[in-house]
């Protein structure tokens, strides 16, 4: 079977709210039926006007009146029908795509852009939205029109309809090729701008370390030399475009004229009467606006296709991480990890973890170290899975995680990132992340565990406090301390630790890490360590090289041994 292109890749979203858009199509019928009565109406004032016949013009003017009222009506429920149901169409497709996007695995995300994603879900989905209610509404009618009133002339004269349209095919093809093309340049345009938002997002994000680094005249160049990308990629196309309407609005003053001259010839020879040519004429001035319409939307169909591929590109992509439609729910762990001949590469041919076993009780507190690239965070990664190895298995409590939910899974495992990302929005909220039901009861208990009750209550606000974006408003250690918060909600039996107190001052550091020691108790914790003074007082210590495990022990062990661990923890400290 095909995979659908362009369009007709809406109709699964379509067919849903078909009930509204039947009803809007019923409307627009009535519309382009009323539509029809006009040039019918106009030539039968044209006949009483020229007898002098003041009543019979009335009586036809009331009815032209009342043709338009009743036309009016039937617009207006095109409109609100056909409107309401593009807009849900739209709304329905962002969903599906946002939604889609959350089953994806890390590794898309960390070669993707978050301006270019960003800008795909807010200014191509409008975009899309725009071509949809001018599609259900102003194109199809356009069309019908187009269809319905040269039906109209032929039946009042066919010779001079038949003469009159000898130009059509050639605007039709004209229209279509200039369509192609403006396909092709809006490809690039969208292209251009998603750069321009991918720039945007990345340094206004950033703007702390552009301003400390005196780079501001780098990054204006920067945005210039994007913004000028985007101006010439979006001139191009309107420029095409400023081709194309006096070629086309050219060829229709062209037929106009020759329509005239025919009519003539043929009223000179008795074959069309003045009421009959003053019909066609209206016939003529309904047919101009349909013309103009289409023209103009197909130009915006074409330049929206462009969008429209960009949307669905996303929902082809394949989840790197699929989960088993009979995965099961994990119960309630004791934190019993264990690596199973593991190995795994990010990039095939460089693998980063060779066939590692390693086995972790309940219970214990296990730090990993060794230099840059060794393997710490990857180890981590695989616990929570974000990735799979391509060897081996990753056990929790004996159970293969890649047989249980990713929900399950993750719920039981909290998590203290060395850089903390809070959201917009309030501490509680910050605490109980994704959950829309919050457990305040939780959330203070979690809060004092984690030290920070006590910070919290000084706001006035305080559970309530407003964080900012990325939590602006709190500092280093409160943000660290919100994290623990964070990490400790679920009471999850595994706690992965990344070097939590890293960027904090001392006083800082003291609270952060007392709170620590207090999450840690009762749980099976991983620490990822940089800086050794961290890992004294773990069970056992794991220095990893080149993914595998060179040392495994205690402090103590380790330095008495004299091995890696201890030429590393020499070198930290003498430095």
């Amino acid at each position: 079977m095909t995979r659908r292109s362009g369009y007709w890749q809406l109709l699964p979203f379509i067919r849903p709210h078909w009930r509204p858009f039947a009803i809007g199509f019923v409307c627009m019928l009535g519309y382009v039926l009323t539509t029809l009565l006009l040039p019918y109406l106009a030539g039968q004032v044209s006949l009483f006007v020229g007898q002098g016949n003041v009543e019979s013009v009335a009586y036809w003017l009331g009815l032209a009146t009342l043709v338009f009222l009743v036309r009016g009506g039937f617009q207006y429920g095109e409109n609100i029908y056909m409107i309401g149901a593009s807009l849900q169409v739209v709304l329905d497709l962002r969903q599906a795509v946002y939604g889609h996007l959350h089953r994806l695995g890390l590794d898309y995300f960390e070669q993707s852009q978050t301006g270019d994603l960003t800008y795909r879900l807010t200014e191509d989905m409008d975009r899309i939205g725009e071509v949809v209610h001018k599609m259900s509404q102003q194109f199809i009618s356009s069309l019908l029109q187009l269809i319905a009133i040269p039906l109209y002339m032929l039946y009042l004269n066919w010779p001079l309809t038949l003469a009159s349209f000898v130009l059509a095919p050639l605007m039709a093809w004209l229209i279509g090729r200039f369509g192609q093309h403006i396909l092709l340049l809006s490809r690039r345009s969208q292209q251009q701008i998603s750069n321009l938002s991918s720039l945007l997002t990345e340094v206004l994000s950033n703007m702390r370390v552009v301003q400390a680094f005196a780079a501001q005249p780098y990054e204006v160049r920067r945005f210039n030399q994007v913004a000028e990308q985007n101006r010439a990629a979006r001139y191009r196309a309107e420029r095409l475009k400023a081709v194309q309407y006096p070629v086309v609005g050219f060829l229709e003053a062209i037929s106009i004229i020759l329509l005239i001259l025919l009519a003539g010839w043929q009223i000179s020879l008795g074959n069309l009467t003045s009421q009959a040519f003053v019909s066609y004429l209206t016939a003529i001035a309904l047919l101009l606006h349909p013309i103009d319409l289409v023209t103009q939307h197909y130009n915006e169909f074409k330049q929206t296709e462009a969008s429209l591929e960009r949307i669905f590109d996303l929902m082809r992509l394949t989840p790197s991480l699929p989960e088993d439609p009979d995965a099961k729910p994990l119960a309630a762990i004791t934190g019993k990890i264990e690596f199973d001949q593991v190995g795994f590469a990010y990039e095939p041919g460089q693998p980063v973890l060779h066939q590692m076993s390693l086995r972790i009780y309940p219970g214990d507190v296990i730090a990993l170290v060794g230099p840059s690239g060794a393997g710490k965070s990857t180890l981590v990664n695989l616990v929570l899975r974000f990735y799979d190895p391509q060897q081996g298995r990753v056990l929790v409590d004996g159970i293969d995680i890649r047989t249980v939910t990713l929900d399950s899974l993750r719920h039981q495992i909290g998590i203290v990132p060395q850089d903390v990302a809070l959201f917009s929005g309030t501490i509680a909220q910050n605490i109980a992340y994704g959950q829309a039901d919050i457990d305040f009861a939780a959330v203070e208990a979690a809060a004092r565990v984690a030290n920070a009750h006590d910070f919290i209550n000084r706001f006035s606000q305080g559970y309530h406090t407003w964080t900012g974006e990325r939590g602006m408003t709190l500092s280093g250690g409160q943000r660290q301390r919100v994290a623990i918060a964070r990490a400790l909600y679920y009471n999850p039996r595994i706690l992965i630790l990344d070097e939590a107190t890293s960027a904090l001052d001392s006083e800082s550091e003291a609270l952060v890490q007392e709170a620590l020691e207090r999450a840690m108790e009762n749980r099976t914790v991983l620490i990822i360590a940089h800086r050794l003074s961290t890992v004294r007082q773990a069970d056992r210590i794991l220095f990893l090289e080149q993914g595998t495990i060179v040392e495994a022990g205690s402090h103590d062990e380790l330095l008495a041994r004299g091995g890696r661990y201890a030429s590393f923890y020499a070198q930290q400290f003498a430095a």
